[in-house]
């Protein structure tokens, strides 16, 4: 690979290209797509998922809804489950993860949402966040309160979500290779 991307180098959110083909790696042995439905990372995960070359093998697609009516309208969240809690809930993030999953038709879908900052919203602190994982017989919810400014946090968010996926694969292909 050339350019500011090759391997070994970070990427500008701290992801190595290395890792980043790694998890490629796992879905393709579970012959598994991802899409994802990220409101407060605004693309972040979807640029860093599909950073490395032959990331169209795995990656559908991503949805940005960073405004709370899209989160209804294009990822299928409930309007009054989003009406009723807010934005920034573990419901909205897993509905976050099913709508990624269903409305582009990958096998894993992921949800991110909460805030970044630099105020609270809705009543939650800077730093609370939600990321969901849905698919092949998973629904996972974490909550994570990131410290620091709005960057930090994002890029936090990213990491969270790409390991929540590479452990989700990591136990599935053990599971498979299991008697």
């Amino acid at each position: 690979m050339s350019g500011p991307y090759r391997a070994g180098l970070a990427l500008p959110i701290g992801v190595s290209a290395v890792e980043l083909r790694e998890l490629h790696g796992q879905l393709t042995d579970l012959d598994a797509t991802v899409a994802v439905a990220e409101s407060l990372t605004g693309g972040l995960l979807s640029a860093a998922l599909t950073v490395t070359a032959g990331a169209s093998r795995t990656i559908r697609g991503g949805l940005v809804v960073y405004a709370t009516d899209l989160k209804s309208e294009l990822a299928g969240v409930s309007a009054s489950l989003l009406s009723e809690r807010g934005a920034v809930d573990p419901d909205v993030a897993l509905g976050l993860a099913r709508g990624a999953r269903d409305r582009l038709a990958a096998d894993y879908g992921l949800g991110l949402t909460g805030v970044a900052g630099p105020d609270p919203q809705d009543g939650v602190d800077v730093g609370t966040v939600f990321i969901a994982l849905a698919g092949r017989g998973v629904e996972r919810v974490e909550r994570y309160r990131f410290d620091g400014g709005r960057e930090q946090i994002r890029t936090a968010c990213v990491h969270a979500a790409l390991a929540l996926l590479g452990g989700e694969c990591t136990r599935a292909i053990t599971a498979l290779r299991s008697p």
